[in-house]
This record gives C-alpha cells, structure tokens and sequence, in this order.
C-alpha cells in the first residue's frame, strides 16, 4: 500500500472511535508490516540533515496496543505473554540478519536490515529501525522508535531508549558509522551523528550538558528539545566540579560528558576511542 494512503487510513480511524473494528484491524496490520519491511518508519532524515518525526506512525503504534488482546506466545518452555498485535517478529535466513543464539527478542513493527548481526541477549521493539552492516551486542537495548544507522556498533549492554510519547518527540537516532561503547546510555531524543565515537559509560540525556574541549563550548538541548551530538566527536565519560562550599568540603564532583576530539577520514572507531582514553 502507498505511504500516503496508509497515512490516511491510519489518521482516519484516529478520529473516528466508531469505525469497523475488523477495518481496524486491517489497517493496522498495513501499518505493522510496512513497518517490518522498512517501507515506513518513525522518523526519516531530510536531505538538509535534518530529521522530522512521523507522529502518524507513532499514533499506529499505540494504536495496535490498544486493540490488542492478551494472548500466550509461549514457545519451547519459554513463556511469553503479550498484545497479540505484537509478536515476535519472524526472520528467516533469507532475511541475512544473523540471529545467534541464546535468547534475543526482535519485536514485529520493527526494520533489521540485511547484513545486521544480533548477539545474545538483547532486544529490537517494536518501530525500531536499524539499518544494514550494524552490530546490537550482548545485554544491548533497541527502544521503541528508535532509529540506527548503517555500520552502527552498539556494545555491550547499550542502552538506546524508546520514545513513542509524545507523539511528536523526536526518537533517539543514532546515525552512521557511530561507536557506542559498553554501558553506555542514549535516551529522550538525542541525535547522534554520523561517526561519533561515545567510550564505554557515557550517558546522553535531554538534560546533560555536553562539554566541547575541542571548540571550548556547552552543548545543550535545541529549542526542540534534541541534545545533538556533533558529526565525528569523541566523547569520554568526564566529571565537572560543584560550585558550594559543602560540595568542596566533601570533594564532590557531577557526571559531565566531555568531547575530547574530533574523528578524521584516518582514523578509525577504535583508534579515536583508544586514544582519547589513554
């Protein structure tokens, strides 16, 4: 079905509570599988660079959660309890996503590119995005709407959060080439560029100020409320001071992440994290 007329169908029933139930239905599971297939997504890159959020799509969403029903997935001595909208989602080796065993979730409603590699365990949710050639380790987390990019390596035990509400909020978007290290946490909207490098332990909030070394600046959210990590930065876990006298008496410091350098087209991922941490 062509986006435009999903939209449609999808914004119509959003404003009629009396439409057919099985219509419902129908259009719903157009939205999930256009999902699934990578024909729509969440949120989408605009040529400037930009990114605009598709509230429709999020509006879908919830929308499958309201209509569905509480159903026994289990399978294998593994149980699993769910909206019967979302189940799991069903790859097979003709899809060329390397699911290796040991108990990872990839929710339906969600895009794994060919050429992406899963590692036990970890978990896609449903509007998720994640683009071909990237890697989601051991313990690592795809939140809800969330958007990866190509050749994108989230460590082990990465946490990228899920923004479905608001419906206008942007989704945190990791675009290509990122390194996100071990432990590390993204949530509430942020915006990753292509070829930043985040060490292990680095945590991104709408509410974190950023401290740019390089160009001796503050990042903070814009006025959409996006905290925008620069193409190529190098950021490092780091630690500010507290301005008051208790806090100096006690040695007390605040977690501050720090960009310590920029990438260039010689060096690496690896190579720009393993020097900015010795």
């Amino acid at each position: 079905m062509p986006t435009d007329d999903l939209r449609e169908r999808v914004e119509a029933l959003l404003a009629d509570d009396d439409t057919n139930p099985h219509d419902v239905r129908t259009t719903f599971n157009a939205l999930r599988n256009a999902l699934d297939d990578g024909s729509v997504r969440a949120a989408e890159r605009s040529d400037d660079g930009s990114w605009r959020v598709h509230s429709w799509v999020k509006e879908g969403i919830l929308l499958g959660f309201k209509i569905g029903k509480m159903t026994d997935m289990s399978a294998d001595r593994l149980p699993f309890f769910d909206k019967d909208t979302y189940p799991l989602k069903t790859l097979t080796a003709k899809h060329e996503v390397r699911l290796v065993p040991g108990g990872s979730s990839i929710r339906s409603g969600s895009y794994v590119a060919p050429g992406v590699v899963c590692m036990p365990p970890m978990y896609i949710n449903v509007g998720a995005y994640v683009d071909t050639g990237s890697m989601v380790d051991s313990h690592a987390l795809v939140g809800s709407c969330a958007q990866i990019g190509k050749n994108v390596h989230l460590s082990a035990a990465a946490q990228v959060g899920g923004v479905l509400e608001p419906v206008g909020a942007l989704p945190v978007i990791i675009e290509d080439d990122v390194f996100v290290g071990g432990g590390c946490g993204i949530y509430e909207g942020c915006l990753v560029r292509s070829g930043a490098v985040l060490a292990p332990g680095v945590i991104l909030t709408s509410s974190t100020t950023v401290y740019d070394l390089v160009h001796e600046r503050q990042i903070r959210v814009d006025d959409a409320g996006v905290l925008e990590i620069p193409e190529n930065a190098v950021v490092v876990p780091g630690t500010r001071s507290v301005d008051s006298d208790f806090a100096a008496d006690h040695g007390l410091s605040l977690y501050a992440p720090v960009i310590v350098k920029y990438r260039d087209a010689s060096t690496d991922a690896a190579t720009s994290l393993e020097d900015a941490l010795r």
